[in-house]
């Protein structure tokens, strides 16, 4: 079965995120009242696995060994059958190494 993965990698809460604080002020400086940025990356991998476990066991192991550094990044992914038509976001299934917060928590 081939997989659709898309991870997203953010620094953790309690982590500076320079990136996140320019833009910040850039939205400002335009006049948009913006409370916080957290700048990221997000990654598509497209890739094969015999079942929906084994494709969660192989993201896991796609974010914990090479793509967020446990460190000070926190990862989320979503996971779909490629192909498999979808109108909203698949719900986030995973956070690892701390929690990132929802809306309008502090």
């Amino acid at each position: 079965m081939r997989f659709v993965a898309t991870i997203r990698v953010l620094p953790k809460s309690e982590v500076r995120d320079p990136q996140g604080e320019a833009i910040s002020g850039a939205l400002r400086s335009l006049g948009l009242a913006v409370s916080d940025v957290r700048t990221g990356k997000e990654i598509v991998v497209t890739f094969d696995a015999a079942d929906e476990t084994a494709a969660r066991d192989a993201v896991r192991l796609m974010g914990t060994e090479l793509l967020a550094n446990p460190v000070i990044e926190d990862y989320t992914y979503e996971l779909d059958l490629e192909g498999a038509a979808s109108f909203e976001p698949a719900p986030v299934d995973d956070v690892v190494y701390g929690e990132l917060k929802q809306k309008g928590e502090k």
